[in-house]
């Protein structure tokens, strides 16, 4: 689903650093080689197909150098 951040990302917690991703293989593939670390935080969306606006969680991939990459909502 398509959306877009109206605010910060707040409460940051890394999930998981280097190895312990699952998906890293892929992720270094698509973006390049780096200190990989999945994390999630909460931000004030808008949901591009309703326009409702709310509070919800996300998680992304980021590395030094790289950046925010497959930032996506995590539905409860």
């Amino acid at each position: 689903m398509d959306f877009s951040l109206l605010s910060e990302i707040t409460e940051v917690e890394v999930i998981a650093i280097g190895r312990k991703i699952r998906e890293l293989k892929r992720i270094q593939r698509a973006y390049g080689n780096g200190r990989w670390r999945k994390l999630k935080g909460n931000a004030l969306v808008r949901l591009v197909e309703s326009g409702e606006i709310r509070r919800e969680e996300i998680h992304w991939y980021e590395a030094h150098g790289i950046g925010k990459r497959e930032v996506k909502i995590k539905y409860r």
